[in-house]
């Protein structure tokens, strides 16, 4: 059976009018005008409003998207105001969707911004229906297989990203996406491609039932096996702590619950037996924390792989990006693909 591929954009086209023409430029000149419309008609959702969330914000606003949507039902904290540029001191207290509103607009007048805050009414089936591309930031493991679950029920492009102190990551799922690989002498002319891409992309809950079995050592090596296997565990222990670590128990507890994961999904024993103890210890201190050149870096690959997949140009993430802050590097894994 033929799987339907995810649309770029849902409901009427608009044309770019004169003045979006000279705003977007240099965009149409890199991307070509063909990419820089299907942005232009657009609809993002981007829930929970954090540091990486902002980040993403910035760039695809920037970009010429035609309408966002912010979701987000807390109000803001001191430790929103680190990463989160949209917010003021003298504002914390206030809701994060109501205050970011009018700043996010004034980032590009020409997008289209609505922010909902009284998330606890909202009816998902019909918002996902008038969507284009969700995208969930600092969401749970639970988090992420609904509203990627919904997104598949509606055929509509998912993305979720976050940040967890000194590492993130970024998890994309298509459906099936199709694309253009870049030809430069081809974008200012518009003149017909060939050689178009197809890739077909699992959910969430299947790429984590990847099979590790025959994975070679260069392969975990390039993959960065080890901080892949770390998010992963941080994902199962906010399942059963509702929470990330804090403290030296609850860190020994995820030294433990990495044990486990490991001996469940059949790595080989030569590339790795138990979980790496000093790098888990370092890494989960900070875990709970959000740092704000690392949510920068996530943001801006989250919000150019956004638009790479809104334009149909060049592949996108497929399907885990892990970055990590400690080096400034990020690998792709493909799980289940």
């Amino acid at each position: 059976m033929d799987v339907p591929t995810t649309p770029l954009t849902n409901g009427a086209a608009q044309t770019i009018s004169e003045d979006e023409a000279a705003l977007y430029d240099r965009q149409i000149r890199l991307w070509g005008f063909e990419a820089q419309q299907r942005m232009r008609n657009a609809t993002i959702c981007v829930i929970n409003l954090r540091g990486v969330a902002t980040e993403t914000i910035k760039n695809i606003v920037l970009a010429g998207i035609g309408h966002l949507i912010v979701i987000d039902s807390n109000k803001i904290t001191e430790e929103d105001l680190g990463a989160g540029f949209f917010f003021r001191e003298d504002e914390v207290g206030q809701n994060r969707v109501d205050v970011a509103r009018s700043r996010i607009q004034n980032l590009n007048p020409l997008v289209e911004v609505e922010a909902i805050a009284a998330v606890e009414s909202l009816e998902w089936d019909p918002l996902i229906q008038r969507i284009d591309l969700l995208c969930l930031t600092d969401g749970t493991r639970q988090d992420i297989t609904r509203f990627n679950d919904l997104c598949r029920k509606h055929n509509k492009a998912f993305y979720s990203g976050g940040s967890y102190g000194l590492t993130g990551y970024i998890f994309c799922d298509l459906i099936v996406h199709e694309y253009l690989p870049t030809n430069r002498s081809a974008i200012s002319t518009e003149q017909p491609r060939a050689n178009k891409q197809r890739v077909v992309y699992p959910s969430f809950a299947d790429a984590l039932l990847h099979n590790w079995k025959h994975m070679t050592r260069k392969q975990a090596r390039h993959q960065n096996i080890d901080l892949v296997l770390y998010i992963m565990t941080l994902w199962l222990f906010q399942i059963q702590h509702d929470t990330l670590p804090t403290d030296a128990r609850q860190i020994e507890g995820l030294i433990s619950l990495s044990n486990s994961l490991i001996q469940s999904i059949n790595i080989d024993s030569r590339i790795l037996q138990t979980s790496p103890e000093d790098l888990l210890r370092t890494l989960s201190l900070t875990a709970i924390h959000e740092f704000s050149p690392v949510c920068a870096v996530l943001g801006g690959f989250l919000g150019q792989d956004i638009l790479k997949t809104l334009g149909g140009r060049d592949p996108s993430i497929a399907n885990l990006f892990i970055f990590d802050g400690r080096t400034g590097s990020g690998n792709t894994c493909r799980l289940n693909m």
